[in-house]
């Protein structure tokens, strides 16, 4: 019997403000033994959970439907806005028995069509962070009450002096002339008989950034002060309906928040502060009216993926005095976020925390090239002098591990602030290092996840297109991003030129389209990315949204190849000996194989929604052109006139791709390995090559070259970082690493995941996974578990002598191939071997195919 388990709507659990109106619906089908399988489903949406049966369902029946899909599946009844739907989902097996139904669950509409009705966008001209409040009535018994709002550039939205959500610097970050994004919160609990008073303290965020600076997010074509449209809904048990709007009749001031700033920080003078401003009986006779301003250009649409939230709260492992009057605290861990205040301190008392990964001469590092002002990452608290004083900022995050405090002796918590996406993943091994690095590079993923992903949470907070171009298939891996990559995909297609063009960050003020542009593989993250959604989480709606925008953007690319090539400006990014940017290389090279990848993905894509296309065609020719400038055939590798020297990366690289042409290709592999041996097991990679050196290796039987590599410890390499004492992933090899909390050069955990614990997810949502642990020398166990969207995998083995334990775990929907070493087929057991059925061999690994269940394996000859 199946068992539906993790019932979800677009990816979320009970989902509060869903703006699609043909929902999907997924779940997790849950067998006890061996290849079970999913024949059929039926699922039910009513008014009330009590009517969740057949006869009684009010909404929708969608009837018996044959199909073994467990997600994706489309809600085909009404749809009205601000309506909680309950549903429910029942399945029958193999063998055409049907199964319980699930614990109800359910999902809310946001507005939908109806829109934010007679709100308007106010504002005001005030000299601090703008307080607006209103105050209204409840007179009945509340059976419901939901606050829409949106406040740019962020919002911290009150109702009788409580936050109505544990959400930071939201809404997310868009670009707000095509999209501007709404929250939805259940306020029902906040409401109370009588007066009531809702209220917003807004910061600038990218919307009204002042701080100039080099991307020019001081001159968008959205820029302009912060403002608020709101809309609060109350619902009486008597069936009254009131509503609190925007407009002319609130009121607005200058709040103790004197200045806000994404890289300056935030300057808060508590002599200021208006204690009960957001709550009913605060006299607000000398605030202004607020004024309606000119509404974004950007479409109103709800917010479906992750807030941003204070995830955890860590004390200083150490705070020394640097100097009379300077203290600096240690927290002993590098992350995003901001650090609240404690202290004492008379009237008018400036106390400042700045913000830095490193310290150097006694401070506390803190500098930015990219950005004009006398302070980055500081923030600013002027005391009232009222005794014990807590405060901490609302309205910028920084990138650090160190704070230098000055002023009065305080005490001060790290808060780690990011998107709170949930983990997919699990890993362990015996080999110290690899865990390390795995707890290392989640970190930094983590740390760089504010709505977007960014490059760096110190220095620039771009969406840098390249940086997850490299980074998408670990942080796929690591967490689950389908609703944060959903979003930032939109993102993207926001920031597309009239000509197709895409810029290298997302989103954008309009830089990136001329400056450090054209750069061939950071824009083609796009059909990457789709193509990585897919394979991990099966969602063709997401590629049919996308597919027009994605065939303009690959057709601007393809228009400006020259005689076979596509012309790149930034190319292997920060490979060791080069910390001003770019290899040495011609950049045509790695441009012109990641536009080859770009087509055949996009061909993949094309094919998954029936739609026609000659990108394989397009993809052949670009890879023509590459071999003929080159492919030196005699010596078997990559090089390019303007590097004689043997690059890792040239190479790497098209064997990734599947450029190189089949009777090469083990050469052009020897002589990869050939000269990393030669420099000692050391890579000469950047952000292009890092993540895809092993991986070839490996493929081409290198797995002792790769693991090498992977543990070495002097520079350049992972462990060289290590020994100096890092915790997180950093942007250049050398110790001088400008970003201490960059991902894209650890995508070493790519190869851990998927060649040492040996767990590759295929296509289709899981539909097909390879286990293939072809990467354990030097390791005598590990262990990987990932939540997949159709339920857990899990890959654990161990190793004693020759003998081999290799266990695996498949959900209901996924089949497994898998690759248990040995030296011959008749030295692995398979349990339970009825249902393992017949297996094959491959050159040192026998090969079963199998369905649901825990698989167990044992090779006596590994």
């Amino acid at each position: 019997m199946l068992i539906p388990r993790s019932l979800k709507t677009e990816y979320a659990v009970e989902p509060l403000g869903v703006d699609v109106p043909r929902s999907r619906f997924s779940w997790v089908a849950v067998a006890p033994g061996y290849g079970a399988t999913q024949s059929a489903y039926q699922v039910l949406v009513a008014s009330a959970p009590d009517l969740l049966t057949p006869e009684n369902a009010d909404v929708w029946d969608s009837g018996k439907v044959e199909s073994a899909r467990t997600f994706g599946i489309e809600y085909d009844g009404p749809a009205a806005a601000r309506t909680r739907y309950h549903w429910t989902v029942r399945l029958w097996d193999g063998d055409d028995r049907p199964g319980e139904w699930a614990e109800p669950t359910w999902l809310e509409t946001a507005l939908l069509d109806e829109g934010f009705g007679t709100a308007q966008w106010i504002g005001g001209e005030t000299a601090s962070a703008p307080l607006l409040r209103q105050g209204f009535a409840v007179a009945g018994t509340v059976r419901r009450a939901r606050l829409y709002a949106s406040g740019l550039g962020y919002a911290d939205l009150r109702l009788n002096g409580q936050a109505v959500s544990d959400a930071v610097l939201d809404p997310g970050f868009t670009a707000y002339d095509h999209t501007v994004l709404y929250t939805t919160h259940d306020v029902t609990a906040l409401l109370q008989a009588g007066d009531n008073v809702v209220g917003a303290e807004l910061g600038r965020g990218f919307f009204g950034l002042t701080s100039v600076n080099v991307w020019r997010w001081h001159d968008t074509p959205w820029t302009a002060d912060p403002r608020l449209i709101a809309r609060l809904v109350i619902e009486y048990d008597d069936g009254r309906v009131t509503e609190v709007v925007t407009d002319e009749s609130w009121r607005i001031t200058g709040g103790p928040t004197l200045s806000d700033s994404l890289y300056l920080g935030e300057t808060y003078d508590a002599r200021r502060a208006l204690p009960g401003w957001d709550t009913a009986g605060f006299d607000d006779s000398s605030w202004s009216a607020a004024s309606v301003v000119e509404a974004p250009k950007g479409k109103l649409v709800a917010q479906a993926h992750e807030p941003i939230r204070v995830i955890e709260t860590v004390d200083p492992v150490e705070v020394t005095e640097a100097r009379p009057g300077v203290w600096i605290a240690d927290f002993g861990r590098t992350v995003a976020g901001w650090t609240s205040l404690s202290v004492t301190a008379d009237a008018g008392t400036t106390i400042s925390l700045t913000h830095g990964e490193t310290v150097a001469d006694g401070n506390v590092a803190a500098w930015n090239v990219h950005v004009d002002g006398d302070r980055i990452q500081r923030d600013e608290y002027i005391a009232a002098g009222t005794g014990v004083e807590t405060w901490e900022p609302r309205f910028s995050y920084k990138g650090f591990r160190y704070v230098q405090i000055e002023g009065a002796q305080a005490d001060v918590r790290m808060r780690v602030v990011n998107s709170d996406v949930a983990s997919a993943t699990r890993f362990t091994s015996s080999e110290p290092a690899y865990e390390q690095f795995e707890h290392a590079m989640r970190r930094t993923i983590l740390s760089n996840l504010h709505g977007i992903p960014t490059d760096t949470p110190y220095f620039e907070k771009n969406g840098w297109t390249g940086d997850a171009q490299v980074g998408t298939p670990t942080m796929l891996a690591t967490l689950d991003l389908a609703r944060f990559f959903t979003k930032w995909l939109g993102d993207i297609r926001d920031s597309q030129a009239d000509t197709g063009q895409l810029p290298v960050i997302v989103p954008t003020s309009g830089w990136g389209f001329t400056d450090l542009s054209p750069a061939t593989e950071w824009p083609t993250v796009y059909p990457f990315l789709l193509r990585e959604m897919y394979r991990w989480y099966g969602d063709n709606r997401l590629l049919r949204e996308h597919w027009d925008s994605l065939t303009r953007y690959l057709a601007w690319e393809l228009d400006r190849v020259e005689d076979g090539l596509s012309v790149s400006v930034l190319g292997d990014w920060l490979p060791p000996g080069f910390g001003s940017g770019p290899a040495p290389e011609d950049r045509r090279l790695t441009g012109t194989a990641y536009l080859y990848r770009a087509l055949m993905v996009a061909a993949e894509v094309g094919e998954v929604i029936g739609q026609p296309n000659d990108y394989r065609k397009a993809a052949a020719e670009l890879a023509d052109g590459l071999n003929r400038a080159f492919l030196d055939r005699s010596a078997g590798r990559y090089r390019s006139d303007d590097d004689p020297d043997y690059r890792q990366t040239s190479n790497a690289v098209p064997l990734a791709f599947g450029i190189v042409p089949e009777e090469l290709a083990h050469q052009v592999a020897a002589g990869l390995a050939a000269d990393v041996e030669a420099r000692g097991f050391h890579l000469n990679t950047g952000c292009l090559g890092v993540g895809v050196l092993l991986p070839v290796l490996t493929a081409y039987g290198y797995g002792d070259v790769a693991t090498k590599v992977a543990r070495q410890r002097s520079y350049p390499s992972w462990g060289y970082w290590f020994d100096l004492g890092a915790d997180t992933m950093w942007e250049k090899w050398e110790d001088d690493s400008r970003s201490r909390n960059h991902y894209f050069q650890g995508t070493v955990v790519q190869w851990i995941f998927e060649n040492v614990a040996g767990l590759r997810v295929v296509d289709a949502g899981a539909e097909r996974i390879v286990v293939r642990p072809d990467a354990r020398d030097e390791v005598d166990s590990a262990s990987i578990r990932t939540e997949t969207i159709r339920g857990r995998v899990s890959v654990t083995w161990h190793k004693t002598g020759r003998v081999l334990s290799l266990d695996v775990q498949v959900p209901v929907g996924t089949t497994a191939e898998v690759h248990v070493p040995s030296a011959r087929a008749s030295d692995v057991d398979a349990v339970p071997q009825s249902f393992a059925g017949s297996a094959t061999y491959d050159e040192g690994y026998t090969v079963y195919t199998v369905g649901a269940g825990h698989w167990a394996f044992t090779s006596r000859s590994a």
